[in-house]
């Protein structure tokens, strides 16, 4: 296996910059920050410590094949910064109506999200960066986080939120996605105690869905968003969150909100997520 520190693209960036630490596998080490982030679950750091402490075998794989690619190239080429085209909604407006960029902007607009301030969170944890491929497939999985959300049709609530991981375990594999995901689920099914709403048939689902759907990161961002929603999903093969809503609907019987699943009684803990 050839050294990652010894391929290069054609403009010359590394596959993985030789001073980016090795990652280390530590299951002990995952579990002990879980169990810290269930307890703040604010402290964003414990989910990229999770991460990093359950490296998968097959990232730098997946970094490579698309990376030193044809394919690769061109989007690096041509979408240098995602940000900077997801953050431009007057150019996104003008698309035409029913686009995805249309839905991923009024998305954005009403949860007041912005793709710098997803950015702006990330660096705010000091981590170190590197010039190199892997900085730029770990920037693209970042950037791409909110188009999940609208794309699959999981919101910010709670088990929205931990769908969305569960979909991107789907999309690239990592056992931190797993983790989160799953404990974060099986922690809202035991906070709605009785509730009849498929929590983890939905989490199970997001997973299934994630897998089938073709990899976003892959997909050339600028050209999807001028399309049509439906068109994108279907060319994507994301159906339809039945279970997720199905949740919303029997909880909505019950009285129960999603936003706050213990309204009245302990808060229900909402992951978060990166």
């Amino acid at each position: 296996m050839t050294d990652p520190t010894e391929l290069f693209a054609k403009d010359g960036t590394v596959l993985r910059h030789p001073d980016r630490p090795a990652p280390r596998y530590s299951m002990p080490r995952a579990i002990k920050n879980f169990r810290l982030l269930m307890k703040d679950k604010e402290d964003t750091s414990l989910v990229f410590k999770i991460y990093e402490s359950l490296p998968s075998k097959a990232f730098m794989p997946r970094v490579e094949a698309l990376a030193l690619s044809e394919h690769g190239e061109y989007l690096r080429r041509t979408e240098p910064s995602l940000p900077e085209i997801l953050d431009d909604h007057a150019a996104l407006r003008r698309t035409p109506k029913g686009s995805l960029a249309h839905a991923y902007c009024d998305f954005m607009e009403s949860e007041g999200l912005t793709a710098a301030g997803l950015v702006a969170e990330a660096e705010s944890l000091g981590r170190p960066k590197y010039n190199d491929l892997v900085q730029w497939f770990g920037d693209r999985s970042r950037d791409t986080h909110d188009l999940f959300h609208v794309l699959t049709g999981y919101g910010r609530d709670a088990l929205g939120e931990q769908c969305v991981l569960l979909f991107t375990y789907g999309q690239s594999p990592s056992q931190g996605h797993l983790l989160i995901g799953y404990a974060g689920s099986a922690n809202i099914k035991m906070m709605v105690r009785g509730s009849k709403a498929p929590v983890i048939g939905a989490a199970q689902q997001a997973k299934r869905t994630g897998k089938g759907a073709r990899r976003l990161i892959e997909q050339p961002i600028h050209e999807l968003l001028k399309q049509p929603f439906e068109t994108v999903r279907d060319a994507l093969n994301i159906p339809e969150p039945t279970q997720y809503r199905e949740c919303h609907r029997i909880w909505a019987s019950e009285g129960i909100d999603p936003y706050n699943l213990l309204a009245g009684g302990s808060e229900a803990g909402d992951l978060v997520s990166a």
